[in-house]
Formats: structure tokens, C-alpha cells, sequence
């Protein structure tokens, strides 16, 4: 699922999260990751930070434009600035090995456990409750009819 273009469109509900087979089916992994990524996609909508660090002017001075920042240490202390995927590991490839190489859609369903297990638990309505809920509705439904 792609929520770039909505999100740059200027949309506030992306339809789609978490299905599969357009629809006909439907995965709470897919969810978790689709979560992610509208979350990467609208992250500038909360505005981007521009000053001496973000821009690292320190290391253009002392690298030169044009030149490669990649092995600049300020490279990698700012890489996470712009954004923090939960669910995405940017460590190097032998750390990730090391620790247990875990696939996107296996930290998404540790993510959806995590997710039902501490879901909180809520007091059912009182039978008086809903009858107040039920009686509202009802007047309401009479209002607009």
C-alpha cells in the first residue's frame, strides 16, 4: 500500500491498511508495516528541522561539497533525525545477522503480539448504561427523520 501521493495530496484517512488480495483478505502484520509507513509519509507534515546540525555544516566545511559524507560520523548520528521506523532494523548487516536476522513481517507479528497482549482491558456497560446510550439514540433518530 503507497500513501505518499495521498499524503502529499493532503489526505487525512489512507483507505487499505492491512489488507491483502485487494481486499480480500486481511493480515495484521500487513497492518503494523502499513502503520509504519503512512507514519514515515506524513512525517513532514510536522516539519523539518533546519539548522547548523541537521544540515551538518561542520562536516561540509571540512569534506567539501560534492565529496562522500557517508563515512562522516555526524552522517551517522543524524541519520535517524528525519525519522524512527519502529519496525525497520538500519543496523549493518552483521549485527542484524547476529541478532537472530529477523525478516519485516516477523518484528511485525512480534509487534502485533505485543499489541494483544497488552490490550487493556475495559468494564463492560452497566445494563443501565446502555439503556441511557439506547434512549439518546433513539431521540436522536427522531430528530433527523
Amino acid at each position: 500500500m503507497t500513501s505518499l501521493l495521498p499524503a502529499l495530496a493532503g489526505a487525512s484517512n489512507i483507505y487499505g491498511a492491512g489488507m491483502l488480495e485487494l481486499g480480500m483478505s486481511f493480515s495484521l502484520e500487513q497492518l503494523v508495516i502499513d502503520d509504519v509507513i503512512n507514519g514515515l509519509n506524513y512525517f513532514p507534515y510536522n516539519g523539518i528541522e533546519v539548522s547548523d546540525v541537521t544540515l551538518d555544516i561542520a562536516s561540509i566545511k571540512r569534506v567539501g561539497i560534492g565529496r562522500d559524507f557517508l563515512g562522516e560520523m555526524e552522517t551517522m548520528n543524524n541519520m535517524n533525525i528525519l525519522s524512527h521506523p519502529p519496525l525497520i532494523d538500519r543496523e549493518m548487516y552483521q549485527t542484524w545477522n547476529k541478532a537472530g536476522a529477523k525478516s519485516l513481517t516477523d518484528v511485525a507479528h512480534d509487534r502485533v503480539v505485543d499489541i494483544l497482549k497488552n490490550i487493556p482491558q475495559r468494564t463492560p456497560l452497566s445494563s443501565s448504561q446502555r439503556a441511557e446510550m439506547d434512549r439518546v439514540i433513539k431521540e436522536s433518530d427522531k430528530k433527523v427523520a
